[in-house]
């Protein structure tokens, strides 16, 4: 007996030995992630199989929202969660999701709900890495892509469904998704999920659901229609509120004042005098997405652009490519600020400023993630300085004029004072960055045709 009992403590201290943990990233991050109470995952009594997925994905510790979030949906409460974007929010709820599916079940038992294609395949590509161990089938649903395949997979066996609203409420309403047994609804980006973009989906998504389910919404910002969802459909939910500050620490945000003619020329400027690892740049129209990106490629450097009204084949590629770190620098219209996560992102450019203080906080999020540092530079023209102003007392922070020198350490990785990225453990910002070939004139227009 005593022997039996050695052996399975040996266990219990051996496992995590076995585990393919990824290399440490040892970029310093700042307190919207590093400001903790301390807590470990180990500390919410999860499955086994559940933290060795938390674990060689790479998380060593919960975020300030995961360890807010993560106690309370796992007791089943509806939970209402706002923090910033970058912060581990997607972690906050798939860690509950995933603990509480029994895969013995075959049906499905939880439904998220996110307002993008590129945010539902991101979300479900986490989960599935998450759950690796546990033999649970995630299935990621969007509109774009073929209804017929969809109907043969969830026919399978289906036990966590990623969607977006319009789809899964038309497979739905041809009884296809049988939602007799969800009993977890999670709403991702809630405050867009609930613009007029979608007309009332959810409350028709949640008529099919059982009467007993839990509900865990998160959003960054909370306009009034969360507030109206929340009355009417969450049951005495625990609120979280993580946004005493809007933007994250980690961001610097500068402002550069030009005329409309001379835009093209001062990006070419900052692409001559920034260490970019990777950018996003943002403009206000699909037209211009691709005129943009044409004039980027013809100054010779590589770009990738993005817009909603691309083939979703094509978007896919570029998404996947972008993330892989295939090409330095993506151009894309608002499409592209939700939740959209590519860690090595390290500046953000408004060719075109947001006339909306949300959809500012959003782009700009799409740097310095997780706690990590960037920039976030915004061409101003005449036309756009109340909207900059606005913005500013909107959201309580400061874009201040651009320097001539930016300084390389308010963007560019710092690491701790063990984190001589020399010794093999190489974070991943470094990974990407040295995928980041720059391709041939010739050859990213060939892409681009295909």
């Amino acid at each position: 007996m005593g022997s039996k009992l050695d052996s399975d403590k040996m266990d219990d201290i051996g496992w995590k030995s076995k585990l393919k943990i990824p290399p440490k990233d040892k970029r310093i991050k700042t307190s919207d992630v590093t400001d903790t109470r301390g807590n470990e995952f180990e500390e919410f009594c999860l499955k086994r199989e559940l933290l060795m997925g938390i674990f060689e994905k790479g998380w060593e510790k919960p975020s300030p929202i995961q360890e807010a979030s993560i106690p309370i949906a796992l007791t089943g409460k509806d939970v209402l969660a706002r923090a910033k974007n970058g912060t581990g929010k997607t972690g906050a709820y798939c860690i509950p999701v995933l603990e509480n599916i029994d895969s013995k079940k075959e049906t499905i038992q939880a439904l998220v709900i996110v307002p993008t294609r590129e945010l539902a395949l991101q979300t479900s590509q986490i989960c599935i890495e998450l759950s690796k161990h546990m033999h649970i089938k995630v299935m990621v649903t969007t509109g774009g892509t073929n209804l017929r395949d969809d109907i043969m997979r969830i026919f399978q066996k289906v036990q966590v469904v990623i969607a977006t609203p319009g789809r899964i409420l038309d497979l739905m309403e041809k009884k296809v998704a049988n939602m007799d047994n969800c009993k977890v609804l999670v709403l991702d980006e809630a405050d867009k999920l609930l613009s007029q973009d979608f007309k009332g989906m959810l409350d028709t998504v949640i008529a099919k659901l059982p009467k007993e389910r839990q509900i865990l919404l998160y959003s960054a910002t909370f306009p009034l229609t969360v507030k109206n969802f929340m009355d009417k459909h969450l049951k005495s939910p625990y609120e979280i509120n993580l946004m005493e500050e809007l933007t994250l620490k980690g961001v610097t945000q500068y402002y550069a004042f030009v005329q409309e003619r001379q835009k093209v020329h001062c990006l070419n400027t900052l692409f001559s005098k920034l260490q970019i690892n990777q950018s996003i740049i943002f403009c206000n129209s699909t037209q211009r997405v691709e005129l943009l990106a044409k004039k980027i490629t013809e100054l010779g450097y590589c770009c990738y652009y993005i817009h909603a009204k691309m083939a979703q084949a094509h978007r896919n590629r570029v998404f996947h490519d972008f993330r892989a770190g295939l090409c330095r620098n993506l151009v894309c219209s608002d499409l592209f600020t939700r939740g959209i996560d590519v860690q090595a992102v390290n500046v953000v450019i408004n060719f075109d400023f947001p006339k909306m203080a949300e959809t500012y906080l959003h782009r700009i999020g799409r740097s310095g993630r997780f706690g990590h540092l960037g920039i976030a530079i915004n061409l101003i023209t005449y036309e756009d300085r109340f909207a900059l102003h606005r913005i500013e007392q909107e959201l309580g922070t400061e874009i201040k004029p651009i320097p001539k020198v930016i300084d390389p350490s308010l963007y560019v990785a710092k690491f701790d004072e063990h984190g001589d990225h020399e010794d093999g453990n190489t974070n991943v910002a470094i990974v990407i960055s040295a995928n980041l070939v720059e391709k041939s004139k010739e050859g990213l227009i060939e892409e681009k045709k295909s």
